[in-house]
């Protein structure tokens, strides 16, 4: 079968989790707070007009230093563990992957995180292993493993850059996207992907899936009005096909939703693959 794999494409921050990673994560490890640092960063950007997460990332290095606090891998790593997750995401993955199996299993699953925080957190997470992919925003580390510099930065414009990278099946950042692929030879086709993301930062994707086919999907915080009022408007303006509440049990309406898309991108793989 052509062209047989579905990708759900994740936003972390407000999408997975109800806090970003970093509150979870290096502020209570560097004992910052974290309004008047985002309140530095900004000044920054303004006067420098600089990216707000190079600035951030550098910030960070050094902020850290001034505590005699070196980043490492290994830091990281042990920060994951404390993120916390919207409920039911630790066992949506698998329920996925049982539905599509159990309904259409001639259609394959795969699931993707991009996001503008640390890589080096993504690949600690206690889901990791659940998904396919993670995208994020690195450091380079010197050779005593020590955080020096931002390598990679994962802006709100640069995530569509890594829906191309699933879309061709160049998932790695030094492999080129440039080059012209025909539609026919990409794996994953932006009909097949579903990308589910929680507000401002992902209208880019979101625009870019949906003119080419694909879905969109905007969740919000259980009892958050002004996230709520977000998803509204991204529904008005018709950057997503729906909206629901940050609940991933298979009794929350966003699985149920999910699922129906499912259905309907496999009902139209399998319509194409028997006119072949």
């Amino acid at each position: 079968m052509k062209q047989n794999i579905i990708a759900l494409v994740y936003d972390f921050d407000g999408t997975l989790t109800p806090k970003t990673m970093q509150e979870y994560t290096v502020f209570p490890r560097l004992k910052l707070n974290p309004g008047k640092f985002w309140r530095t960063i900004l000044t920054e950007a303004a006067e420098t007009e600089g990216e707000i997460m190079m600035i951030y990332m550098r910030q960070l290095i050094t902020y850290a230093e001034s505590l005699n606090i070196k980043i490492t891998k290994e830091e990281f790593k042990a920060m994951a563990s404390k993120i916390k997750y919207f409920k039911g995401v630790t066992s949506w993955f698998e329920h996925i992957n049982k539905y599509v199996k159990s309904k259409h299993n001639k259609i394959k699953v795969a699931h993707y995180v991009i996001s503008a925080g640390h890589h080096e957190i993504l690949e600690s997470t206690s889901i990791r292993n659940k998904l396919t992919n993670v995208f994020g925003s690195q450091y380079y580390f010197d050779n005593k493993g020590h955080a020096t510099f931002p390598k990679n930065v994962v802006t709100d414009t640069a995530k569509t850059q890594f829906l191309f990278r699933i879309n061709k099946g160049k998932e790695k950042i030094s492999d080129s996207i440039n080059s012209h692929m025909p539609e026919a030879h990409r794996p994953i086709p932006f009909e097949n992907m579903i990308y589910i993301g929680d507000g401002l930062t992902d209208v880019p994707s979101m625009a870019l899936i949906k003119k080419q086919n694909g879905h969109a999907v905007s969740v919000y915080p259980k009892n958050s009005k002004m996230q709520m009022k977000v998803s509204n408007e991204l529904l008005s303006a018709k950057r997503v096909d729906f909206i629901a509440e940050a609940n991933y049990t298979k009794s929350g309406i966003l699985y149920k939703r999910i699922c129906l898309l499912i259905d309907m991108i496999s009902a139209r793989i399998k319509y194409a693959n028997e006119l072949l």
